[in-house]
């Protein structure tokens, strides 16, 4: 794990002595007399989600704060492990609901390495191209929000013009727009439409072009670089000490990304850049994101060649204890009838076993720890949340700063409350 050299952001640690997640307010610094406590949340829309912020004022400058979670408690976890391994995968996509695809290829591919079955190339390739064109999506839709909350209206309505036209492809691909269920264990649950991929490699062409007008409009906007330059620091000390990752640990100098360290799918069969910034400010964290929607399609270029290449070859595995067979063959095969009964009402079993899965989503590194006693359901499911790592760091990344810019440092972390309650 490389440290890009850079000017040190601050002297010595700034996280929180007492509890790294709350920022007491310093009688050395602000009189107790002065101090106003603000509920900033949770129902407020720059909360992304219903997150209570416990906010000490002296002025305008925050003097304190604690993020308090719990608001939207879903329990996808613990319902997971009360259905069958097949039922299951509807549930990780609406805990990140914007990384959706992430969610479900990580569920996925723990239980494909419990079962130690094989997943066939064209179906690798697939799930890799769309797990791109979700980070596209999901970093178009921090984009837009974030800068409508500092006042650049007009982005909002720009990325979610190019976030539609993603959702066209996953549209196209599974026939769904949102929670796709489009991963199966063994594959994929049908092989990609006649079109997918010209039609991704027009999305491909111009998405480029949009990246460069939205840092037409924001890079020299002098609003812009004032509410995000030398806001939220976060030095590449403490964002490790945070658990920090993804964008917002390499906007702090820290070059690491799972798809190229630790790669899975076809990562290692691909070429692209892993962006870094040094300034570990909101700022950077923007550039890095913009940076990444770039790679992300250069990626997304690569798979559609492969995919081409592999056009008629297998997208799911052909186990019939685990793949629900073919539908024509219901009508003719009494043996492949019982298996779909047996899938679709009991599911399959998964030998008995534990595994932790970790991938690169668009918020960082997202894992799945599964546990499975031999059953028909998953024993035990707990997901690695890179939201709720990335809430750790709002005490730290904003020590120093204004109420106004509390929204700007906040956003810049990109942190779901579904994926931080879970």
């Amino acid at each position: 794990m490389a440290i890009v050299p850079s000017t040190r952001i601050y002297e010595g640690t700034r996280i929180p002595q007492r509890v790294p997640t709350i920022l007491d307010v310093d009688p050395r610094k602000h009189d107790p007399g002065d101090i106003l406590r603000v509920n900033f949340g949770p129902n407020h829309p720059s909360t992304h989600g219903v997150l209570r912020l416990i906010v000490d004022l002296d002025g305008e400058a925050i003097a304190g704060i604690e993020a308090v979670i719990g608001y939207l408690h879903t329990g996808f976890e613990k319902t997971m492990e009360q259905k069958s391994w097949w039922k299951s995968v509807t549930y990780p996509a609406r805990i990140d609901y914007l990384g959706f695809h992430a969610n479900e290829l990580e569920y996925v591919l723990a239980v494909e390495k419990l079962l130690g079955i094989e997943v066939p190339r064209r179906a690798t390739w697939a799930r890799m191209c769309l797990a791109e064109l979700n980070r596209i999506h999901s970093h178009l839709v921090w984009l837009g929000t974030s800068a409508l909350e500092i006042g650049a209206i007009s982005m909002f309505w720009y990325a979610f013009d190019d976030r539609d036209a993603v959702l066209d492809l996953f549209e196209l691909a599974g026939g769904a727009r949102f929670h796709t269920r489009y991963v199966q264990a063994g594959g994929l649950a049908e092989d990609l439409p006649p079109g997918f991929t010209g039609e991704t490699r027009k999305f491909c062409e111009a998405m480029p072009r949009s990246v460069d007008e939205y840092e037409a409009i924001l890079d020299k906007q002098k609003i812009w670089l004032e509410r995000t330059k030398g806001i939220g620091l976060l030095s590449a000390e403490d964002a490790l000490a945070l658990g920090q990752s993804g964008p917002v640990l390499r906007a702090s100098g820290v070059d690491w990304d799972l798809r190229r360290n630790m790669p899975y799918l076809a990562y290692d069969e691909v070429a692209f850049d892993v962006p870094v910034y040094a300034n570990g400010d909101v700022y950077d964290r923007y550039k890095v994101r913009m940076d990444e929607m770039r790679e992300s399609v250069r990626i997304v270029e690569q798979c559609c060649d492969r995919l081409d290449e592999m056009e008629g070859e297998p997208w799911i595995a052909d186990d019939r204890k685990v793949v629900l067979p073919p539908r024509h063959e219901l009508q003719t095969s009494m043996e492949s009838l019982i298996y779909h009964f047996k899938i679709v009402t009991e599911g399959y079993r998964v030998p008995e076993g534990e595994v932790y899965v970790v991938i690169e989503s668009p918020r960082g590194e997202a894992g799945c720890y599964v546990v499975s006693d031999g059953g028909a359901r998953p024993w035990r499911v707990s997901f690695r949340a890179p939201s709720f790592a990335a809430l750790q760091a709002t005490a730290t990344a904003v020590q120093g700063s204004l109420v106004a810019d509390m929204v700007a440092v906040a956003a810049s972390l990109d942190f779901l409350m579904g994926d931080t309650d879970r």
